[in-house]
């Protein structure tokens, strides 16, 4: 971040000393590097992909003109009313688009760009194609941005707040959120984090960045007209991410800085070796594009970064080391911790569980096993809230859960890990874990960004680290968490799940894939637990470690319960003998 950061400051003191041609190149790749900072964020972070930032650039273009053009207003007040109007817009859109995903969401980012792009060319008061000029330039105290090299001066300064701005974000807890919106949703819910509110914040702050580039442009090149927000600049936009890194904001940077340039020098080039004028730039940018991603498909960035050795990690700043807080006990006489009470779960036709009934105490390790396709995974995700029961109902601590979603479930002290590991591969252990303590955190965008989370940023990461050490896995802190085999992994998401304080533990197959010795550990992990006062239910294949741990086993097959009782009772039960080895057995 800091050579980045250099690198900015020598941009701005380059703008006064380069030709009047190049500052005014410079100035249009940052404009862009705004914009594509902002879809960083959006598309390669949260895997939102958008068509439309143009529009977001546009109108902010349109209403700082209107204002400073026609009514006279000051620039500033142009900013003020190009950032609200975008951002109401965007929000407005995105109680729409943050439910969308894949295709659905881009095609209706197609659709928003295609007519933004129509109302700024037809409006009679915007002036149509003919377009808004004698806009006037930005004044820094005596100096004013109708000098180019202040003008670039300007923007490249914004381009480092932007930065700076977007990397305190992913720097924190709402940024660890943000992570989980790309392919980990369901992840995401079961700690606690609403992500469709979440991602239409990220899809708010990608437009106000956008915004951001809009009023500049306005200003800096003092005319604007639709064909700059049309839906081909939109997906210019997206290339630049894409090419650069859509995962890095060092890539936007650089993606920002290649299209443009490259997009500048094809339409000198192109007619000097043809010799004749026509659209044959778009044909040679468009095979230009094609040949980076095929060579370089993650991006060109972290391809150079690929070249060089990583430095170390500079460690965060730590609150002081805390014992391990106590995990929160159901009181004596209270209701069992987990009353699953004549519980069925349909899919169309196919019937995945059939009136189940079952129990969990306080301080009690259940084990649900069967064979598979028995319906247990389907259970666990109706207990969790990430599916509704068709019938029956489900009681946790007493209260009767309805329809709550699973972040509400999540925030009442139940937590839960996943059949197959659900993890941020790109991010560190100790992050993923991290994840699991959102609920313990208040700071929301705003502090974030600003970063005046740190207190309480250095408070989670610490309960990461000790939930890590708590699993033996303080030596794996800094290492990806995609790098660790499956069973250190599954290790990662009960540290992460333990990370909640949770009442009610569910653990969908968890020593799947661990080492006896790895075994044995968290079989006496668990039962620290439950000495604590936690209840846990877990699915697991392996009977040896089932029969030595759970107080008592619920037996299903064919999404019913067949048995139920100590682990003794249940081994020796004639239906649960015929359901794992068949009657002839």
């Amino acid at each position: 971040m800091i050579r980045t950061t250099a690198a900015l400051v020598a941009c701005v003191a380059v703008a006064f000393v380069l030709p009047a041609f190049y500052a005014t190149l410079a100035g249009y790749v940052g404009l862009a590097a705004i914009v594509s900072i902002g879809l960083v964020l959006l598309t390669g972070i949260s895997g939102q992909t958008s068509f439309g930032q143009a529009s977001f650039v546009g109108l902010a273009a349109y209403a700082s003109a209107m204002l400073t053009r026609f009514a006279g207003a000051p620039p500033l007040l142009g900013l003020f009313a190009g950032l609200a109007l975008t951002g109401a817009v965007a929000w407005l859109l995105g109680l729409i688009t943050a439910r969308l995903s894949g295709h659905f969401l881009a095609l209706c980012s197609v659709a928003w760009g295609i007519s933004f792009f129509a109302l700024f060319g037809t409006l009679p008061f915007l002036h149509g194609f003919n377009g808004i000029g004698d806009i006037p330039p930005l004044r820094v105290g005596p100096l004013s941005a109708a000098d180019p090299p202040v003008n670039v001066a300007v923007i490249w300064v914004c381009v480092a707040l932007a930065l700076l701005l977007a990397h305190n974000l992913l720097d924190s807890r709402i940024g660890r959120a943000i992570r989980t919106l790309n392919g980990a949703r369901s992840m995401a819910e079961s700690v606690g984090i609403d992500t469709v509110r979440l991602a239409r914040a990220v899809f708010v702050l990608a437009a106000l960045a956008a915004a951001l580039a809009g009023f500049l442009f306005a200003h800096f090149q003092r005319f604007i007209s639709p064909t700059p927000f049309s839906l081909t600049a939109s997906i210019e936009y997206l290339f630049m991410v894409i090419v650069g890194g859509a995962e890095s904001f060092a890539g936007a940077l650089l993606g920002a800085f290649l299209v443009t340039v490259l997009r500048d020098r094809l339409n000198d080039w192109i007619p000097q070796l043809t010799g004749s004028t026509g659209n044959y730039e778009a044909l040679a940018f468009s095979l230009v594009v094609i040949l980076l991603l095929q060579r370089a498909p993650q991006g060109l960035w972290p391809m150079l970064r690929s070249f060089t050795p990583r430095g170390a990690m500079r460690p965060m700043p730590r609150a002081a080391p805390a014992a391990t807080p106590p995990v929160a006990a159901v009181q004596s006489g209270a209701a069992d911790a987990l009353a699953v009470e004549g519980v069925c779960r349909n899919f169309g036709g196919l019937v995945a569980n059939r009136d189940v009934s079952f129990r969990v105490g306080a301080g009690e390790i259940v084990a649900l096993i069967g064979p598979n396709g028995a319906g247990k995974t389907t259970l666990f995700n109706v207990i969790s809230g990430a599916l509704l029961p068709s019938a029956g109902a489900v009681h946790l601590f007493g209260r009767r859960l309805g329809r709550l979603p699973a972040r509400r479930i999540a925030a009442l002290g139940l937590a839960r890990t996943f059949q197959h590991a659900r993890l941020l591969p790109r991010i560190s252990v100790r992050d993923n874990i991290a994840v699991g303590a959102h609920l313990a955190g208040r700071a929301g965008v705003l502090r974030a960004m600003l970063r005046l989370d740190r207190a309480e940023e250095a408070r989670l990461r610490t309960l990461a680290e000790t939930e890590a050490a708590r699993v033996g896995l303080a030596d794996l802190l800094d290492r990806p968490a995609g790098d660790l085999p499956l069973g250190q992994q599954r290790i990662v998401e009960i540290a992460r799940a333990s990370c909640l304080r949770p009442r009610l533990l569910l653990l969908d197959e968890p020593a799947a894939g661990l080492r006896h010795q790895e075994k044995q550990h968290l079989a006496a992990l668990l039962r620290q637990l439950r000495a604590g006062g936690m209840a846990v239910l877990l699915v697991e294949h392996d009977m040896d470690f089932v029969m030595q741990l759970a107080d008592r086993v619920v037996v299903m097959d064919f999404g019913e319960k067949i048995a139920e009782g100590t682990p003794a009772r249940v081994r020796a039960d004639p239906a649960v003998l015929e359901a794992y080895l068949g009657s002839a057995a």
